[in-house]
């Protein structure tokens, strides 16, 4: 059974919620990742900040990026996937929360992202065409 800790990207990089979107961004530029995990003080995650969070939420809206936080922007419970969870879970969740990249959550530690690329390199051939799909409607 191939698990997401099987298919995740291990050490996550985590932007702090008390850190701007400039220092998001440029930690997005850095390391080439498209979202970043965003987590409080405490070291717990607080939801996910995407390159698109911060153009619809932050420049669209003529918010100066050096004067928000990541944190006001990881609204909601982040949505997560176990550690141990096998694709069928993985899926279910990408498909029902209509998202591309999951937390991956060993008891309270993130310990990696999970992307829907990931998932579909590992998927026999039909069923990426089914995860891309369910992905995708409204993008």
């Amino acid at each position: 059974m191939t698990t997401a800790r099987d298919l995740m990207t291990p050490n996550a990089v985590c932007v702090r919620a008390s850190d701007t979107v400039n220092d998001a961004a440029q930690t997005m530029a850095r390391e080439q990742l498209g979202a970043l995990p965003v987590c409080g003080e405490d070291n717990r995650l607080k939801g996910m900040l995407t390159d698109r969070d911060i153009v619809v939420k932050v420049l669209a809206e003529g918010k100066d990026p050096r004067a928000v936080h990541a944190g006001e922007l990881a609204q909601g419970e982040a949505v997560t996937i176990g550690a141990d969870d096998d694709v069928a879970e993985i899926l279910r969740t990408m498909s029902e929360h209509r998202v591309r990249r999951l937390p991956v959550i060993d008891g309270h530690d993130l310990i990696g992202v999970v992307a829907q690329a990931d998932v579909a390199r590992a998927m026999p051939n039909p069923d990426t065409g089914v995860l891309v799909e369910a992905l995708s409607h409204d993008y």
